[in-house]
């Protein structure tokens, strides 16, 4: 699947990633890299895809990352590949602009291959700075490009109504009208400015079980999905592969939860021949549009006893994968934008 990777091989430059790709190998065969390919990876992190992309074939690939230090971090790699790698500071969403600008195609479609491993990355909950965990204590921030609105901004600002609503949708979080409202009542006595303080109170409020995900678990989720739009930049992002993807273009997911999964799933489900049972039109019947995409599998990949042994942040993670027919794209539907968003005040739950 990848040649060299040892100390010979100059694209291992910049020393180990600081994480494990989640399901490198099963990512690479769904892209299945050949020479002379450009490849888009939409979430760069600590480079582990994009150096494997490089490595497998005389490859050309445009990595983008919405954080700056995976843009910093990614240098060393960018100087190794020797023109092969453009690294952009961008959200993947907006790929095909970043493409076009980097003078790598003038017009879609243009990639044989696609992949986007969604959601959070290592690094960044790692680093309590950053504020994305509330395992150790920080600002309340989650900004992916330290640049807009904060989960600070959404907790002390939000009405108690919205809150919930974020916790419910985004964190599928059963108790999100009781937080909330803890929350807004103990914010006007002190406002939240660190993670602790956010963890403290939900966990004041359900006590943890043994052998549960930790009370904050799903807050902390809900307020980084919509700290960051991150589902509804998957929407956009995939809406955009199908147009940039050639005919036999491949592409490859990783989402971590349900919300994201739901999404993909949803989206290829729409758009692949699988499962379509040829039929005959009634007499002024509209044909259905053509099927953009072919899933390769009906059912998503998981990690295996051996990687979950060495990463076990890679238990959640599923990879779905598609190849792009010769149809034309059929871009964003509102079906599929509901998904991303909260729903509006008279949609909402009872």
């Amino acid at each position: 699947m990848m040649s060299g990777g040892g100390e010979t091989n100059p694209l291992a430059a910049g020393g180990p990633a600081p994480h494990l790709p989640v399901l490198l190998e099963e990512v690479l065969a769904a892209l299945a890299p050949a020479d002379h390919q450009l490849f888009l990876d939409g979430t760069f992190g600590a480079g582990g895809y994009t150096r494997a992309l490089l490595n497998a074939a005389d490859t050309r690939v445009l990595a983008l990352d919405r954080d700056p230090n995976a843009i910093a971090g990614g240098a060393a790699l960018v100087g190794a590949a020797a023109g092969r790698l453009i690294l952009r500071p961008a959200r993947f969403a907006d790929f095909e602009k970043e493409t076009l600008a980097s003078g790598l195609a003038s017009a879609m479609p243009a990639f044989d291959g696609i992949t986007l491993d969604i959601g959070v990355s290592s690094m960044q909950i790692d680093e309590a700075g950053r504020g994305f965990s509330f395992r150790q204590d920080g600002p309340l921030d989650m900004r992916m490009e330290r640049a807009g609105r904060s989960a600070t901004d959404i907790v002390n600002e939000a009405s108690a109504e919205e809150l919930a609503d974020i916790l419910y949708y985004y964190g599928e979080e059963r108790e999100s009208r009781r937080i909330a409202r803890a929350i807004v009542n103990d914010r006007a006595q002190t406002p939240f400015t660190t993670t602790r303080q956010l963890a403290e109170l939900i966990a004041r409020l359900i006590p943890s079980k043994p052998n549960e995900i930790h009370p904050a678990t799903r807050t902390f989720q809900a307020l980084r999905i919509a700290v960051n739009d991150e589902l509804g930049e998957l929407v956009r992002a995939l809406v955009a592969a199908e147009r940039a993807l050639k005919p036999s273009g491949r592409l490859a997911i990783v989402s971590f939860h349900s919300l994201e999964d739901r999404i993909v799933k949803q989206f290829l489900a729409d758009r692949s021949v699988r499962g379509r049972a040829p039929s005959r039109l009634l007499p002024g019947e509209i044909a259905p549009p053509a099927a953009t995409f072919e899933n390769v599998s009906r059912h998503p990949i998981v990690a295996g006893e051996a990687e979950l042994a060495r990463n076990p942040r890679a238990r959640s993670a599923k990879l779905r994968s598609a190849v792009r027919t010769e149809a034309p794209a059929r871009g964003a539907d509102a079906k599929l934008t509901a998904l991303a968003a909260l729903p509006a005040p008279r949609d909402r739950r009872r």
